[in-house]
C-alpha cells in the first residue's frame, strides 16, 4: 500500500511522518524546487544570511507543534524566554511596558503591577470574556467592544497576529479558539517560541529525513496537473513526467493550497480570499540585551524579532502596504525599528518578503467555506491550514490538519 502525499508543506509533511511513524509508506510529491510550502528559509544573496520567508511565531502550549517535533527529535529547535513575557512599544507616546501572565490558568497577573496592560482595570479584561465563547457567525467586534486598553494594547496586537487581518473584522469563532487554546489557559499556553536556526532546520529539513529514513520519498519539482477520477475514487495521479496509478488500496493526500485544490477537484468549495504578509530582514545584530520579540503599537511593523545575526520584521494584514515598491517598505519599516530599539537611522543591507496570499482571509465568510478534510472520493482526503481546522490559518493548524488526514487514512486501512 501507498500513500501518495501531494504537497509537501507543513501540513503534507506532517500527514507523512505521522503514516511513517505508523509503518506506512508515504510517497511525497511537491511542486517547488524545495519542501516547507510557505514556511521555508533560503540563503538570500542580498543579505549573504540564510533568513525564513516570514518570521513564524509558535506558543509553547500548541500540542500539534510539540508532537510533530517530538516526533522528528527535533524538539529543541525552538527557542524563546524562560517565562511568557510580550514587550510592547508605543510609537507614538514612547511608552514601553511588558504583559508577563503568569504561568496558571488563574490570572493573578492582571492585579500586578508592572505585569499587566498600563492603564487596565478588572473590567477591561473581563469585558473581552465574551471571545472566549464560540460565536459562530459573528465578526469580532460583533461580540465585544473593540475599544479600551486591554482591546488596544493586548488583544488586538495578538489576534492581529492570529487572524492576519484587522481583527475587528475577524471570525469571532476563530477567535475564539485561538482564546481558549492559549491566554485561558495561562501564560505557560502561550510562551513565544521560534523556531531555530530556522524554518527549514526546525520543521522541514528534519520532516523529510524522517520520511526517507522510513522507506518514503520525498520528490521535488513535481506538480500535480490532474486527477483522474472514475467510480468515485482516484484512479490515476498525472504529472507532467508520468500517470501513476492508484491501486485499489492505495489513498491519496492532497496536501496544496486551496485555489490548486479547487482547480483540481471542480465543486470544491474553498477559501477564495486571502490576506498578505510583508516581512522585513536586516543585517544588522541588535542592540545588547534586546527582546527576542517586541510588538510595536501605533506603527506599521507589528512585531520586532531579534536574532543573532539579524532583526527581522512583521507586518500581518499587509495588503494596504503590499503593493509598495520594496526600497521604500523597507525604509519605511526600518525607521519604526530604529526608534524602538535605539539604533541608527541609516538603512542596512535589507531583504523584504512578501506573501500576497500568506492566508486565507480569516472572516466569518471564508471560514464557512473550509472544506472537512474527508471528501466525496472514497480514497482522497484533504489537509491543509485552509481546511476545517477550527483554527486560523496558522502552523499549528496546518499540521492538525495533517495528522487529521494522517489518522483518517489509518483508520480506513485499520492500522
Amino acid at each position: 500500500m501507498t500513500v501518495h502525499v501531494v504537497g509537501a508543506g507543513l501540513a503534507g509533511l506532517a500527514a507523512a511522518t505521522a503514516l511513517a511513524e505508523a509503518g506506512l509508506q508515504a510517497e511525497v510529491s511537491e511542486a517547488a524546487a524545495q519542501a516547507g510550502g510557505r514556511c521555508r528559509s533560503y540563503f538570500d544573496a542580498q543579505l549573504g544570511l540564510t533568513i525564513d520567508n516570514g518570521n513564524h511565531l509558535v506558543l509553547s502550549g500548541n500540542p500539534a507543534v510539540q508532537a510533530y517535533l517530538k516526533r522528528l527529535g527535533a524538539s529543541d529547535r525552538l527557542t524563546g524566554p524562560a517565562e511568557t513575557e510580550f514587550p510592547f512599544v508605543d510609537l507614538a507616546s514612547g511608552e514601553r511596558w511588558a504583559v508577563r501572565p503568569n504561568a496558571g490558568p488563574l490570572p493573578w497577573w492582571i492585579f500586578t503591577k508592572g505585569r499587566g496592560v498600563p492603564g487596565a482595570h478588572l473590567a477591561d479584561y473581563l469585558a473581552m470574556g465574551p471571545l472566549a465563547f464560540a460565536n459562530a457567525g459573528k465578526r469580532v467586534d460583533q461580540t465585544v467592544d473593540c475599544q479600551g486598553p486591554v482591546w488596544a494594547r493586548l488583544m488586538r496586537p495578538f489576534l492581529l497576529a492570529a487572524l492576519n487581518l484587522a481583527p475587528e473584522q475577524g471570525s469571532a469563532e476563530l477567535a475564539g479558539q485561538v482564546i481558549r487554546e492559549t491566554l485561558l489557559k495561562g501564560g505557560r499556553a502561550y510562551a513565544p517560541r521560534v523556531p531555530t536556526p530556522g524554518l527549514a532546520a526546525a520543521f522541514v529539513d528534519p520532516a523529510v529525513a524522517f520520511v526517507e529514513a522510513h522507506g518514503g520519498r520525498v520528490r521535488l519539482s513535481r506538480r500535480l496537473t490532474r486527477l483522474q477520477v472514475e467510480d468515485g475514487r482516484v484512479r490515476t495521479l498525472v504529472f507532467p513526467d508520468a500517470v501513476v496509478d492508484v491501486f485499489p488500496g492505495d489513498r491519496v493526500i492532497l496536501a496544496v493550497p486551496p485555489w490548486v485544490a479547487a482547480e483540481l477537484m471542480p465543486g470544491l468549495t474553498v477559501p477564495d480570499a486571502f490576506a498578505g504578509i510583508v516581512n522585513g530582514h536586516y543585517r544588522v545584530r541588535p542592540p545588547p540585551g534586546a527582546p527576542l520579540i517586541t510588538g510595536l503599537l501605533n506603527a506599521t511593523v507589528e512585531w520586532i524579532f531579534c536574532f543573532e545575526d539579524r532583526i527581522s520584521v512583521t507586518v500581518s494584514g499587509a495588503d494596504a502596504i503590499i503593493g509598495e515598491p520594496r526600497e521604500k517598505l523597507a525604509r519605511r519599516l526600518w525607521a519604526e525599528v530604529a526608534q524602538a530599539l535605539g539604533l541608527p537611522t541609516a538603512l542596512p543591507p535589507w531583504q523584504i518578503v512578501k506573501e500576497k496570499r500568506a492566508t486565507f482571509a480569516a472572516t466569518v465568510e471564508q471560514n464557512a467555506r473550509r472544506p472537512a478534510a474527508r471528501t466525496g472520493l472514497a480514497n482522497l482526503v484533504l489537509a491543509g491550514d485552509w481546511t476545517a481546522t477550527g483554527l486560523p490559518a496558522t502552523i499549528e493548524g496546518a499540521l492538525r490538519s495533517g495528522e487529521t488526514a494522517a489518522r483518517l487514512v489509518r483508520q480506513e486501512t485499520r492500522v
